[in-house]
């Protein structure tokens, strides 16, 4: 492993759709002393940041060359379908891949679903980029079908989605090379799968506290001043013992006052 030591900060890489936002939060609550710095890769370019170095980890979109990469699945989205808010899908609460044989479905350069077979029918030419997509879905000229966090991001006013049931789906996960797998790497592992901060595993142990020094078998340092207060202590308890006694004799079964009778006089 690199050693920690040698790095001032932590550079994470994010494709669209992907909010770091809580890790980022917790890995500084953890780590005030290593900033995180984030860097927003598309997701052609995610892998070859990774491998330029140019980010110690990256939260990516699956799938990735696991012969050079280490990789932890986070979630799975959803998938839904874009249209404009007049379309007849959006008076349904859900579609599925047959309900668009009839429409243009989009499939633009960028994406990363795994079709065995593009659902619909093709467009003349693939927009470049998800976001070039959905300015054409505005436009009327077809629908697209992308991960929910996408629609989301590309949110406007004349659109919706709805959830599109037989569809692939888009798998998130944490991805590193595996070659360069340093300690902060490990520990932002933890900070992923919710390990506490107390978790020996994915983060730096805490060194070891010395113990308090001790004099003479069983006693503590400057135990004559701990005598004395002991037996301050002690003879507490008996004064307790004997106020008590005394009122148990003075009182009757039970700790009731008992009768004392007439003064007997003195011979």
């Amino acid at each position: 492993m690199t050693d920690p030591a040698a790095q001032t900060s932590f550079r994470l890489a994010y494709v669209p759709g992907v909010t770091p936002s809580k890790w980022v939060r917790v890995w500084g609550e953890r780590h005030p002393e290593v900033p995180l710095h984030l860097v927003a890769a598309s997701p052609a370019e995610a892998q070859e940041v990774l491998r330029a170095g140019e980010a110690d980890a990256g939260l990516v979109r699956l799938p990735v060359d696991r012969d050079y990469f280490s990789a932890i699945p986070l979630y799975t989205e959803a998938t839904v379908v874009v249209v404009p808010k007049d379309h007849l899908v959006a008076a349904a609460d859900e579609v599925t891949v047959a309900d668009l044989a009839d429409d243009i479905v989009l499939h633009p350069l960028d994406d990363l679903l795994e079709w065995e077979r593009l659902p619909g029918r093709p467009a003349l030419e693939r927009p470049a980029t998800t976001g070039d997509a959905v300015e054409l879905v505005a436009a009327g000229i077809g629908v697209l079908v992308v991960p929910q966090s996408l629609a989301r991001l590309h949110h406007r006013r004349d659109l919706t989605y709805r959830p599109l049931l037989d569809a692939p789906e888009s798998k998130v996960a944490l991805s590193w090379p595996e070659e360069r797998t340093t300690e902060l790497v490990e520990d932002f592992i933890g900070v992923v799968r919710g390990r506490t901060v107390n978790s020996t595993r994915g983060r730096r142990p805490t060194p070891p506290q010395p113990k308090a020094e001790r004099t003479g078998k069983g006693g503590r340092k400057g135990g004559s001043t701990g005598g004395a207060q002991g037996g301050k202590q002690r003879g507490g308890s008996a004064t307790r013992s004997g106020a008590k006694g005394a009122r148990g004799s003075a009182g009757g079964k039970g700790g009731k006052p008992g009768r004392t009778g007439k003064p007997r006089r003195r011979s």
